[in-house]
């Protein structure tokens, strides 16, 4: 009895989560409201400025996204000819910017309010009104809705808004005429959140990775032996003791000031968000792979990186002089002189911090910085702990070779992305690993001696700890092999091309067909290797033929958590083989952008819109059949097409989504 009500509630709280994001889901969202006014209006111009107002908790996608991303706004302005030209583009607010895992790229969007501004010059001076088509598509945490197109009337003497009913097909415009046409209209400008570009979660983040790095550069060969010569000449000049514990902590500070310094310098230079739009540009993924490959050499040993000497004997100079001042000098020259180790950690992580926009720059420096300074002043304060440090040795140069190796990893993630931005498929999932495999492979033989470089000794004693992480890293090695062959790799997820981007999505030799029959006519292969089809009536065909019940998957390309839920609830196993066997399953992109022959182009009889392309098709579909218009959204049909359960929405427990398939396929 108590198992069977145990069961009973398991069964309840299983529906209660199937059925929550339903109860949000099923219904006809309209998050975004524009409105139109015109600025600065003469006989010859005038500035249009369209606004969206952005339901709490959704986001608007910008203008420019790069492609292979969401769908971007796009604003087309018609009968311009005989009436008006437009003068440049439309531009856009500063607005947010983020990392996006799934896309892999850095998306910009907009929350509570974006405003877009058009110049345009009037060639028709009793032209009154203008009109405008606006593309767009919005997302929240949880959901994306398929790109709608509107068109909205601008007057060119007064304020238009745009409001669509939720039980009409039609809009309503209303246009209002302020009491004086020549004054000026004024925009406010959009709320800002704390959902910024770097939250911090995400400042203290990159803190806790440059802290590391200044730990790492500490134990290198230009570094570490000035830790001992350093504090014991603040211990041994004249004065009290207090003193040059004083004088010590100065110097530390002074290292501290010198990186933050510059980190302001990059920032100031390129501006918070200048490096945070180029991270996905070309050039700039090439340029920085060569330079960490110059790094990276540097550190193997085929060269040095150094600073002109006239540089470090000028600081010397005025280190001389003592005083604060001199003490500043002395941090500065020992910034010069360890440049050829400290160069390459210090160029990699203002690129990474700086490629993340805001004021990560500084935050990286002040993080490297503290991390190098603290032994300076903690062995001023405890000169005895000297006598503890290890002495100098060839462990040092197998610090800096194993940095070396690390560099040149991290530059091959720069030339990924710049193929992945122009598709080039050069560099694509298999050839990267195989790349990583041999890097890392080659740096755990380095570390358990079994190779060795020019500048390590004859005899080389493998202590306990490079012995552990030569193990570490070779165990990394062998994890990173089977990657070739199609596994996921969590563990450095987003570091390689995703697993589409490869010689062969499904991996090397594995027959894709995970019931070893061949695909039916119209599927092919998706994700997790399951057999999917993109066409609703072929699939409905295919399910009465082999007599079981139809997945309906109402998706889109450029949908997050479509592919949170493909990536982390369908490869479950249990999942997978219901998808694979017990079901046929159907995708429907509802932004898929490809057009529709004319012949079955057609006026929507649910919305009113025209029906141009396969994803209007299909989002009409959605709207007119199951009132919703978000997606993930999944339904299970029978073979007349009727609901065998109630329809699921973001289900990112695996379980939860198993359990709401079998209920279906035993209602069928």
């Amino acid at each position: 009895m108590t198992k069977l009500f145990s069961n009973s509630i398991k069964k309840i709280v299983s529906t209660c989560l199937i059925l929550l994001p339903l109860f949000i889901q099923a219904q006809i969202f309209q998050p975004v409201k524009w409105s139109a006014s015109t600025e600065n209006k003469t006989g010859q111009s005038a500035t249009i400025v369209l606004k969206a107002t952005i339901d709490k908790g959704w986001h608007l996608y910008a203008q420019h996204i790069d492609e292979g991303g969401p769908i971007p706004t796009e604003f087309e302005f018609l009968n311009q000819k005989g009436n008006y030209t437009l003068i440049g583009e439309t531009s856009e607010e500063k607005g947010i910017e983020n990392f996006d895992e799934i896309f892999e790229m850095n998306i910009k969007y907009f929350e509570n309010e974006a405003v877009f501004k058009q110049q345009i010059k009037l060639l028709n001076k009793s032209l009154n009104a203008v009109e405008a088509e606006v593309t767009f598509m919005v997302c929240d945490d949880a959901k994306c809705l398929p790109p709608d197109t509107i068109s909205i009337p601008i007057s060119l003497i007064g304020e238009t808004t745009y409001q669509k009913e939720e039980k009409e097909t039609k809009s309503v415009f209303q246009t209002s005429f302020p009491p004086n046409t020549d004054k000026k209209t004024t925009t406010e400008k959009p709320v800002q959140t704390s959902n910024t570009p770097l939250s911090n979660q995400g400042l203290w983040a990159i803190f806790f990775i440059a802290f590391l790095s200044g730990f790492a550069a500490l134990l290198t060969p230009c570094v570490f032996p000035m830790i001992p010569l350093t504090v014991s000449y603040f211990t041994k000049r004249g004065g009290t003791h207090s003193k040059s514990i004083r004088d010590a902590g100065l110097y530390g500070f002074s290292i501290i000031i010198i990186y933050v310094l510059l980190g302001t310098l990059v920032t100031w230079i390129f501006g918070a968000d200048a490096l945070n739009i180029l991270s996905t540009n070309f050039w700039f993924n090439l340029v920085f792979f060569a330079i960490l490959v110059v790094f990276a050499l540097s550190f193997l040993g085929a060269f040095e990186i150094t600073l002109p000497s006239s540089w470090a004997n000028s600081a010397d100079r005025q280190a001389d002089k003592g005083g604060v001042l001199g003490i500043f000098f002395m941090a500065l020259a020992l910034a010069v002189v360890s440049f050829s180790c400290t160069g390459p950690i210090v160029g990699t992580l203002l690129v990474q911090a700086a490629s993340q926009g805001g004021w990560a720059p500084v935050v990286g420096m002040l993080g490297f910085s503290s991390a190098l300074a603290l032994p300076f002043m903690l062995f001023a304060l405890f000169p005895n702990w000297l006598q503890s440090l290890p002495k100098s040795g060839g462990w040092l140069n197998s610090v800096k070779v194993t940095l070396g190796f690390l560099e040149l990893a991290l530059a091959f993630k720069f030339l990924s992305n710049a193929d992945l931005v122009l598709q080039l498929h050069y560099l694509e999932r298999e050839t990267f690993l195989a790349i990583w495999i041999a890097i890392f492979g080659a740096m755990a033989f380095y570390l358990l001696g079994l190779i060795k470089l020019a500048h390590d000794p004859d005899q080389i004693k493998i202590s306990a700890g490079r012995l552990s992480l030569g193990l570490v890293t070779l165990a990394f090695t062998l994890y990173l092999i089977p990657g070739l062959w199609g596994a996921p790799l969590k563990i450095i997820s987003g570091f390689p091309p995703p697993m589409q981007y490869s010689e062969s999505p499904n991996g090397f030799g594995i027959n894709v067909s995970t019931n070893n029959e061949k695909l039916p006519d119209g599927a092919e292969h998706g994700p997790q290797n399951i057999p999917v089809f993109t066409d609703y009536a072929i699939a409905l065909a295919y399910a009465k033929k082999v007599n079981k019940p139809l997945l309906i998957d109402f998706t889109g390309f450029a949908c997050v958590n479509c592919r949170k839920m493909e990536e982390h609830v369908w490869s479950n196993p249990a999942v997978n083989n219901i998808l694979s066997n017990k079901i046929v399953l159907v995708s429907l992109f509802v932004d898929n952008q490809r057009k529709l022959p004319e012949s079955e182009q057609h006026v929507s009889s649910t919305t009113g819109k025209k029906i141009k392309t396969i994803g209007n098709k299909w989002s009409d579909f959605q709207i007119s059949k199951y009132k919703t218009n978000a997606q993930p959204y999944y339904v299970l049909v029978n073979l007349k097409e009727e609901s065998l359960l109630e329809p699921a929405a973001y289900t990112p427990d695996a379980k939860v989504f198993e359990d709401w398939l079998n209920r279906g396929i035993d209602h069928f």
